[in-house]
């Protein structure tokens, strides 16, 4: 196993951003920078041991600076939809930036995902990473709280891709970190994902209004064109639905444990994806609003359904809804979660 580092562009401010190769003893090829903790590229061979970039991104670092579609990054400090910008805490409302209509998305304007964080190399027996920092101010996008935000990357050579989100504040405030990568299994700028399969452990979704804000209530999810519970390709229903699939899935584990949360298989290379988490909730994503506006790193532009994201969370909105899982950090108190990646073949 092996990382390596080089210099990966130059932020407005004069700040040096790096990109770190992550590689494991069986091909597994990541890159990462330290601007947004963003997984830029991820190759893994296919059956016929053929490898490939299975993660949308960008051909030049200015790219990656703007990143309107949240390609690879770490959003917070809540990550998804605030309904309204605003939630309350203890009686007291606070009004967060609407970055979005009238809603906040991922974090605001300037979220984790525009921060370069503070990067550390760590390497130990069978395992390669990266141990990343950010410090976010009380007020940052209107959130509460001085907020001391640690990350974990590592690659191993059993073929998993670990994410571990540590955080500690200094007042009441919501946290709800995610990775939002997006997957193409047969290859970025491969076509569409509409033939690959999915399996998502959740037997219900999140209701939503027409913007996806949570309205607290839940929809099960057998005999629709959510249903996953077995195996799909995600193109089966999707034209059931008015653009794609933008929806948080209940999963069935809600101890905080690491389980099975999403699978998801790709026919034709035969490329495998198990997610695990501890979070109880997967935002299914289908690139609904890809228009071509977009160029991707192989020089095409990206279009509708090209790819998916399953981002682990608790639910979107959770702050405003006291029946989803509580979002609400507190002094002294320690914010953890951990996603795993895992890559096979068939």
């Amino acid at each position: 196993m092996k990382i390596t580092s080089k210099p990966f562009g130059q932020l407005p401010s004069g700040e040096q951003a790096f990109l770190y190769h992550l590689e494991n003893d069986d091909g597994i090829v990541i890159e990462i920078t330290n601007y947004g903790c963003t997984v830029t590229s991820l190759s893994t061979p296919d059956r016929q041991g053929i490898p490939a970039d299975i993660v949308t991104g960008y051909q030049q670092f200015e790219d990656w600076l703007a990143n309107p579609a949240y390609f690879g990054c770490l959003v917070g400090r809540t990550c998804n939809r605030v309904g309204g910008a605003k939630f309350p805490i203890d009686g007291i409302e606070y009004k967060v930036s609407a970055n979005q209509g009238k809603f906040q998305l991922h974090g605001g304007f300037e979220g984790f995902h525009k921060k370069l964080w503070n990067a550390s190399v760590l390497e130990t027996e069978g395992k390669v990473g990266l141990y990343l920092e950010y410090f976010s101010r009380d007020g940052e996008e209107g959130f509460p709280g001085n907020l001391k935000v640690k990350v974990f990357y590592f690659l191993d050579n059993k073929n998993e891709f670990c994410m571990e989100f540590h955080a500690e504040t200094d007042k009441a405030t919501p946290v709800n970190l995610t990775n939002h990568t997006y997957f193409n299994l047969a290859g970025e700028n491969s076509g569409t994902v509409l033939k690959q399969e999915l399996l998502i452990l959740g037997d219900k979704i999140t209701e939503t209004t027409p913007d996806c804000i949570p309205t607290g209530n839940f929809i099960p999810v057998y005999g629709t064109p959510f249903d996953f519970t077995e195996f799909h390709p995600i193109g089966e229903r999707i034209h059931a639905l008015n653009m794609g699939y933008d929806d948080n899935y209940v999963l069935r584990n809600q101890s905080g444990e690491l389980l099975l949360a999403a699978t998801a298989f790709d026919p034709a290379s035969g490329r495998i994806l198990d997610i695990y988490t501890t979070e109880p909730g997967i935002q299914l994503y289908t690139s609904n609003w890809f228009d071509g506006s977009l160029t991707g790193k192989s020089g095409s532009t990206y279009l509708k359904h090209q790819a998916f994201a399953l981002e682990t969370q608790h639910y979107p909105d959770s702050m405003n809804h006291p029946g989803f899982p509580d979002v609400i950090l507190r002094p002294g108190g320690h914010y953890q979660s951990q996603t795993v990646w895992k890559f096979s073949t068939k």
